[in-house]
């Protein structure tokens, strides 16, 4: 089980003007906070506690001789979806609260560890976020006073110490700031520089409690050093703006294949306490003012799609800057033709949603990534990369012409890696067909056994987890072939669709008996365009790995021995040179008669595609790169992988 570690300073002695609350954790080993100044704010169970000898160590700030004052000691865990805790102190209803720690994370999962708040219920402010970067083996950190975190961009290092100093403004419409620090202590606002992340809007007229929080069973981090405090580290607090900015909207004027134009709109409360000058370096200002009404929209129009803009609003105590990046306002991607085949050749690291033929069909935040390598299987191809993804998040999507009769397949190769932590007794799914980005049919599901064998399941529509049919177990970390189809049945009958599912047939053999079939009472889908991967939630998507996606009409379509695979069906058979480098490859076989060829390119694109009883095959037009050359002649056909310089 992984620990998340978290730790605070208590006072030791009276508190100096305008410091508001120190903990160091410095308590007897394994003591529970609860037992130490803390309260149970929620959850009854794993309660947070200390460890020994665990502090963090930061020059300048931790230790006797730093800003805490105190020696580097034990320092609090949390872990689970336990117990969370509060520590109350003056209440504060005006100007700035600043909160700083250290922290240390060795995992990450997404979501918040400590926040403030006004004491009760769920009135949360200056919330701290931590996610895992999309380079593998960093991470980001964030702010937000809302539930949606703003991140920085900065990577940072697992298992490394650093300073996290967070501003709150207390306001209403108050903004949240955050610095991270990977040495030395700034000894003021402004030597401390632009900050990595600000969050405006949502925030709370009163703040009087530090919360830490336990979220998820994945994360593994070390906190230390809590110091909260009125000014920058006790200097004087600096003049409030009375302007506040809101959550900016940005919405493009039309939806074209051309350069199209975008208007932003940036919410405003606090006006006229000032004279105001606003400036943006594109597009025109308009809409409400600020330095005549309280509160409003400011509207900048006529921006050039692909422009980013700063926006800035300064005058007295106010200098305000909003950065707006452009939004995308080409079409949707029209839908791919099948039978289609995606083999992932997309950067590693690489979020699926930035990728050719991908949408996104719901969520904001935690892509599904490219990963580097293939899954290994035999007759199956292995070019290109892979997708991962586990827990809560974006689901992606790719769309094709409506199918509304036969049988839509899809396949994949999958592996997964873990069922820890995946503890939903009805499991979840994670693979769909779909009519739209909310009817769905021919579900695949997991559901853990134990923590190293699971079940597959399959629903012909997602109506109730308890209708799932499942499979027997398999093994984590085992690489399994899946296919899936949906079937129409009379599109008379409400309720006579089936689904089915095959679990490691024989590559390029016949259709046989499903391993999985599915039908139940509830409406049949009338047609299908898409298919789709899901991110559901930490207790019911495991960690997995799917490559070589086949989506067609036909069981051949997806399950034969596909793109690269050397099967020896035509006698005699000689393709060559490879690489290829003046723009022609020739094939020779034992019969030399008519031959059909279909060149396809590592995403599964047909880019050849041509009849010939010669030897030779033009391909000067293809730019360099990885191939796949499939070869029929006489109804036997074989495939083979070029490489063209």
């Amino acid at each position: 089980m992984k620990k998340l570690y978290t730790l605070l300073f208590v006072a030791a002695s009276s508190l100096s003007f305008g410091q508001l609350l120190t903990d160091d954790f410095n308590y007897a080993d394994a003591a529970l906070l609860t037992d130490n100044g803390w309260a149970n704010f929620s959850g009854n169970t794993n309660a947070i506690d200390v460890g020994a000898s665990n502090g963090l160590s930061y020059a300048g700030y931790s230790g006797v001789s730093g800003i805490t004052g105190s020696p580097e000691g034990n320092a609090a865990l949390l872990d689970n979806n336990g117990e969370d805790v509060k520590r109350d102190f003056t209440a504060v209803t005006s100007g700035t609260v600043y909160y700083s720690v250290l922290v240390n994370v060795t995992a990450a999962s997404e979501g918040y560890f400590m926040h403030l708040s006004n004491g009760t219920g769920a009135s949360f402010t200056a919330r701290l976020f931590v996610r895992n970067s999309a380079t593998a083996g960093k991470i980001n950190f964030g702010i937000a006073n809302g539930s949606t975190a703003s991140y920085g961009t900065t990577d940072y290092d697992l298992g490394t110490t650093y300073l996290l100093i967070v501003k709150c403004e207390v306001a209403t419409a108050g903004t949240s700031s955050l610095w991270v620090e990977t040495s030395g202590v700034p000894a003021t606002e402004g030597d401390a520089g632009a900050a990595e992340a600000t969050s405006t809007g949502g925030g709370q007229a009163s703040v009087m409690s530090i919360h830490l929080r336990q979220f998820n069973v994945s994360q593994n981090i070390t906190i230390d050093g809590l110091y909260i405090d009125s000014g920058w580290f006790g200097n004087t607090p600096p003049p409030v703006c009375p302007l506040a900015l809101g959550t900016v909207t940005k919405v493009c004027d039309a939806i074209t294949s051309g350069t199209d134009t975008y208007t932003v709109t940036i919410p405003f409360t606090g006006g006229a306490t000032g004279a105001y000058s606003l400036n943006s370096d594109s597009g025109t200002i308009g809409g409400d003012d600020p330095n005549t009404m309280a509160s409003g929209n400011i509207v900048i129009t006529g921006i050039s799609e692909g422009t980013a803009i700063v926006f800035t609003a300064e005058g007295g105590d106010c200098n305000l800057t909003v950065n707006v990046t452009s939004p995308d306002c080409a079409p949707a991607p029209a839908g791919v033709t099948l039978p289609y085949t995606n083999n992932f050749a997309y950067p590693a690291g690489a979020a699926l949603s930035t990728q050719q033929d991908w949408t996104v069909q719901s969520g904001t935040t935690d892509e599904i990534l490219v990963a580097a390598g293939n899954l290994d299987y035999t007759g199956i191809a292995s070019v290109g990369n892979s997708i991962a993804f586990d827990g809560t998040g974006i689901d992606n999507a790719v769309t094709f012409d409506t199918q509304n009769s036969g049988t839509v397949y899809y396949s994949f190769l999958l592996n997964v890696a873990s069922m820890t932590g995946v503890t939903d007794a009805n499991g979840g799914y994670f693979a769909g067909l779909g009519s739209s980005n909310t009817s769905f049919g021919a579900t695949l599901w997991t559901k853990a056994v134990d923590d190293t064998n699971y079940n597959l399941g399959l629903e012909v529509r997602t109506a109730n987890a308890a209708n799932t049919s499942w499979s027997g177990n398999y093994a984590t970390g085992e690489t399994l072939f899946v296919v899936v189809g949906y079937t129409f049945g009379d599109a008379a009958t409400a309720s006579d669709d089936t689904a089915s599912l095959w679990i490691n047939p024989a590559v390029g053999g016949a259709q046989t008996a499903a391993t999985v079939s599915d039908s139940h009472t509830g409406a049949d889908l009338a047609s299908i365009n898409r298919f789709f991967f899901r991110q559901d939630s930490a207790t019911e998507t495991p960690a997995l790995n799917i490559d070589a996606l086949r989506i067609g009409t036909t069981w051949e379509s997806v399950t034969e021995s596909n793109l690269g695979v050397k099967d020896n069906n035509i006698a005699g058979l000689k393709v060559y040179p490879n690489p290829v480098s003046n723009g022609t490859f020739f094939i020779e076989t034992a019969a030399n008669a008519e031959k059909a060829v279909v060149v396809y390119d590592v995403l599964g694109k047909q880019v050849v595609n041509t009849t010939t009883t010669t030897n030779a095959v033009n391909v000067s037009k293809l730019t360099a790169g990885v191939y796949i050359v499939k070869i029929t002649e006489a109804g036997n056909t074989a495939t083979r992988k070029m490489v063209i310089k």
